[in-house]
């Protein structure tokens, strides 16, 4: 995600960071690297101009050129500004005091619309919330039954009438949302290849049927400055609250996402992170400029591992590594809740201090993490107990039943015993029973 506009803003700043004093013409050729890293991200032109002219006029204040540290308050600036120019805090939906919420769905055709509107019910749901959704959606092809597929993986009610009128299929939704006593109703509506009257047409006589609380309108970051240009002429005659932001997982460069609120005057409010339903998170720009200017995502990272980690089941592996009794079971289940985190590479970026260079040219194997879950399903509920009755004959079979080999059989053995031993001596150090950090640090 901005691996491009991230390692070149990098760069520069880091130039910066190495002068012990700043003066006017280091200020002004760091300027110059930055319009240019932007420009070639793809951001508008006017956004990139106004944004360079706020960081050199806060950086040539007397309070930066003065400083003790002239380059680590340039950075500050910088990110402060990149926070600012994508909408300074993150923003949700809004929820009517009387039920059900109505969100309506807009955007053009092949922006992923349909399955954004299962992705937000899965979070929305996540809250607690009942949720229905309106396939309103009935030219193309399939749409529907596209909808009807992603409503059952989510757990939402899909209200449908097939190919009728999209306008009284919405009105007929909502009473029937309300009946269902729905906390919320999402209205899925149709796209077009490209902004038109009718698109336009109907989409505001939709809105006008079912008074929606929230407006939300899903771009394609991949698609850069049309993305921009889409939402400026949405924004024109849709007045759409916000904006869903697909792809941006595969964003490189990061043109639409850091022009879009400048441009429009809408914010980013959620974003699509992946193709599986549950890769879709609120968007916080203060969060994004940290990560691209290298400076990790830490609170992302801990609120996915909240959502992840169950605390009876961390109370319950704390007691198992005190009693040195961790099984190849406890192994294979945080295996999996780590991987429902994302990829180690996704984990590894949002990371305070990871070199996206370095992180480039580490081998990270996902492939690695299905063959040692084939291993480990491959043994009785004994052996996973009980490694130690694992003998040669057992390895075989193992192996055979993994697709691996007997080496890469024991290799996990032999790394899960010496996991076992390191957690040990671990949950003994420190202050009550916690691990003295300045020894785990010298692990080896």
């Amino acid at each position: 995600m901005f691996d491009a506009l991230s390692e070149r803003l990098q760069e520069t700043l880091s130039d910066v960071r190495s002068h012990g004093k700043l003066s006017e013409d280091d200020i002004n050729k760091a300027m110059r690297d930055i319009r240019l890293a932007l420009l070639e991200a793809d951001v508008n032109f006017k956004v990139v101009k106004e944004f360079t002219a706020r960081v050199k006029a806060r950086a040539l204040g007397a309070d930066v050129l003065e400083a003790l540290n002239p380059g680590q308050q340039v950075v500050k600036i910088v990110d402060e500004e990149l926070t600012a120019l994508m909408g300074e805090s993150s923003r949700e939906i809004v929820f009517a005091q009387s039920s059900p919420t109505v969100i309506l769905m807009a955007g053009l055709q092949g922006s992923g619309k349909t399955t954004n509107c299962g992705k937000l019910a899965l979070m929305l749901k996540g809250q607690g919330k009942k949720v229905g959704i309106a396939a309103c959606d009935v030219y193309r092809p399939a749409a529907i039954d596209q909808l009807k597929v992603v409503g059952e993986q989510v757990g939402a009610k899909v209200y449908e009438q097939g190919q009728g009128d999209p306008v009284k299929i919405a009105k007929w939704a909502v009473q029937e949302s309300i009946q269902n006593l729905d906390d919320v109703l999402i209205v899925d509506t149709a796209g077009r290849l490209h902004v038109d009257s009718d698109l336009m047409e109907e989409l505001a006589k939709i809105r006008k049927e079912v008074k929606p609380h929230n407006v939300l309108l899903v771009v394609d970051a991949m698609t850069g400055q049309d993305a921009v240009n889409v939402a400026e002429q949405f924004a024109e005659t849709a007045n759409f609250d916000g904006v869903i932001m697909t792809k941006l997982d595969g964003d490189a460069r990061g043109g639409a996402a850091l022009s879009i609120k400048a441009v429009t005057g809408k914010p980013i409010m959620y974003a699509s992170v992946g193709e599986k339903l549950d890769q879709f998170e609120v968007f916080h720009p203060d969060r994004m400029a940290d990560r691209i200017l290298g400076m990790g995502d830490v609170m992302s990272l801990i609120e996915k591992a909240e959502s992840q980690i169950d605390e009876k089941s961390a109370l319950e592996m704390e007691r198992k590594i005190r009693k040195n009794e961790l099984t190849f079971d406890d192994f294979l289940e945080q295996m999996k809740m780590m991987r429902k985190m994302g990829s180690l590479s996704s984990i590894l970026g949002m990371m305070p201090g990871i070199d996206k260079k370095a992180l480039k040219n580490v081998n990270i194997d996902e492939r690695e993490l299905d063959r040692i879950q084939a291993i480990v399903l491959s043994m009785t509920p004994q052996e996973r107990a009980n490694p130690k009755i694992i003998n040669g004959k057992r390895r075989v079979r193992i192996a055979n039943g993994s697709g691996t080999s007997v080496q890469q059989v024991n290799k996990l053995i032999k790394q899960f015993s010496e996991m076992k031993k390191m957690m040990k001596r671990m949950s003994g150090k420190g202050k009550k029973g916690m691990p003295d950090i300045s020894q785990l640090m010298g692990q080896r």
